[in-house]
């Protein structure tokens, strides 16, 4: 796979894109995006970027297309397994999106966000000890903020008390 950078102009337009969805605008970010060459639109940088854009935007059936395109050209890169399942959990496709995650996580031994990700499914899927598990792994790989992450999120709301504890 070749992950060789974008060259200007397109890199540009990449740069500007990535600044609008700092900004809070994914409209812009997503016609800044639309001026890279058509046929480099599939590059893995311009994919990551107009997955964060669907991600904005709250389309999850495209994010989760997107996220996806981006396993198959960059397998290596955890950021589209990670969002590949996190959309499928945002369309509450949380079983579909455990199953995707699980078998990858031997692949990826210092992605925190895998084992958060397994944690928050777990946890919704019932499974509290195996959920606790996975958020205890997450805590040692991404540390305090980490934690700060998790005393705010609902799909972790049953181990808020005990997350302020640790």
């Amino acid at each position: 796979m070749d992950m060789k950078p974008l060259s200007p102009p397109d890199s540009h337009h990449l740069s500007a894109a990535t600044g609008w969805l700092e900004l809070g605008n994914w409209q812009e970010a997503n016609e800044e995006l639309e001026e890279i060459t058509p046929e480099l639109r599939s590059h893995p940088h311009a994919l990551v970027v107009r997955y964060e854009i669907c991600a904005k935007a709250g389309n999850w059936e495209l994010a989760a297309d997107v996220a996806r395109a981006i396993t198959i050209r960059a397998p290596e890169l955890a950021f589209g397994w990670v969002r590949w399942s996190f959309a499928l959990h945002e369309l509450k496709r949380t079983k579909e999106a455990y199953e995707r995650l699980r078998p990858l996580i031997d692949r990826f031994p210092r992605e925190w966000m895998m084992r958060y990700n397994l944690a928050c499914y777990a946890c919704q899927l019932g499974n509290l000890k195996e959920a606790w598990g996975w958020l205890e792994k997450a805590f040692e790989l991404g540390g305090s903020k980490v934690k700060l992450l998790a005393l705010g999120d609902k799909d972790l709301e049953p181990f808020w008390t005990k997350i302020g504890q640790v």
